[in-house]
């Protein structure tokens, strides 16, 4: 049987909740706040290494200025993919 995935409906509903928009707006001043100082700007490929790699880590610890590619290759491992 095939497993059920996330509707539209469902999706839609997570990303307009309110603790999904207060991550947001949180981790877009980090970005801001780090092109003020000079540390990224934009188009320039470079992401904010938020540190978020257990889900009880505080968000807005902004550990490193990283690459696109390292911060993608940094991720967890999801469960179920092979």
């Amino acid at each position: 049987m095939p497993k059920k995935g996330i509707t539209s409906e469902e999706y839609r509903r997570w990303h307009s909740s309110r603790k999904m928009k207060d991550e947001r707006k949180k981790r877009v001043q980090d970005r801001r706040k780090a092109e003020k100082e000079g540390k990224v700007s934009k188009g320039d490929g470079k992401e904010l290494d938020h540190g978020r790699k257990h889900a009880n880590a505080k968000l807005g610890s902004v550990k490193r200025i990283v690459t696109r590619k390292t911060n993608r290759s940094s991720q967890p491992k999801r469960k179920g993919k092979a």
